[in-house]
This record gives C-alpha cells, sequence and structure tokens, in this order.
C-alpha cells in the first residue's frame, strides 16, 4: 500500500531509482545507520535492512541504542555498503527519514513473515530523501535527488 514517503510510493515515482537503491542494499547485509544520541551527536550502528510489502523495515535488538535513538528522535540516514574496493557498482547510495516504531498487528504480521529473533523493535520508515551518487562515463559525478512529491532531480558535474 503506498502511502506519502513510504517505499512503495518512492517506486511509483521514481522506478528506476527505486531498482538500483534496492539492488544496492541487496548486495550486501549489513549497512550503516545513522541515529542522534540523546546530546544531539550522531551514532553509526550496523543494519540490515529489509524492504517488504511496500515498506522499508528496521529491526533492532531490544533495548539496542539504535533503538532508543529512534524512539527519542526518529530522524535517520541508512547508507548502502559500499562493497569491497572502490567499483561501489550502482553507486553510493543514501536513505534518510523518520522511523515509527510499530507495536500492533503489523508488528505480529512481520514476526509470522521473518522470524526474528525476539524480543526485538520494529520501526516502519517515511522517507524524506533518497540520494544516489555515481560516475557516468569517467568524466560526470552525477547525483540524483528525490524526495516525496517532488520530481526525480538530476544534477551532473565535470
Amino acid at each position: 500500500m503506498s502511502t506519502p514517503g513510504n517505499w512503495a510510493s518512492f517506486v511509483a515515482e521514481a522506478p528506476e531509482l527505486a531498482a538500483t537503491v534496492e539492488r544496492r542494499f541487496g548486495a550486501f547485509r549489513h549497512h550503516v545507520l545513522a541515529t542522534l544520541r540523546k546530546d544531539g551527536s550522531p551514532r553509526l550502528s550496523g543494519l540490515e535492512a529489509d524492504f517488504r510489502d511496500g515498506e522499508l523495515w528496521f529491526g533492532m535488538m531490544e533495548n539496542s541504542l539504535k533503538a532508543l535513538d529512534l524512539r527519542r528522535d526518529p530522524r535517520f540516514s541508512l547508507q548502502a555498503n559500499p562493497g569491497e574496493g572502490t567499483g561501489m557498482g550502482g553507486g553510493d547510495v543514501r536513505i534518510s527519514g523518520l522511523a515509527h516504531e510499530v507495536r500492533d498487528t503489523k508488528k505480529d504480521w512481520y514476526v509470522k513473515e521473518v522470524e526474528p529473533p525476539q524480543p526485538f523493535h520494529l520501526f516502519r520508515t517515511e522517507l524524506t530523501e533518497v540520494v544516489r551518487t555515481f560516475v557516468e562515463d569517467d568524466t560526470y559525478l552525477v547525483v540524483q535527488i528525490w524526495k516525496p512529491g517532488e520530481p526525480l532531480r538530476t544534477v551532473k558535474r565535470a
């Protein structure tokens, strides 16, 4: 189901970019999540991203620091694992947004689907920005920027 800012709306508005982003996240299991600590400083943590049922989900160990950060301040940024070497097939990809903890029947559905270790926190994301950066023809740095309700913007620099 597509709602403003969820993964399904991103796929509907920018299908080619969404496919590239999903491939980049699918290439490796662990990625880097940025959250905000109590004092406002950044915290970087490893995370597995899960694209399922038109949403981007984050599952976390109960009372993990990143989960407590998101409960306090839902803002996040998720950087795709760049992989080995400098190839970065598909480019550098980052998703930013808000993570909302799920505690209703949707969590029960997720548990049946994924069978995660218990107990855990589950967060559904609301995307505020998706950015892909890559090099084109060994000449141009290309930045693609998607924000909900706005057209996909592409910037090329020589």
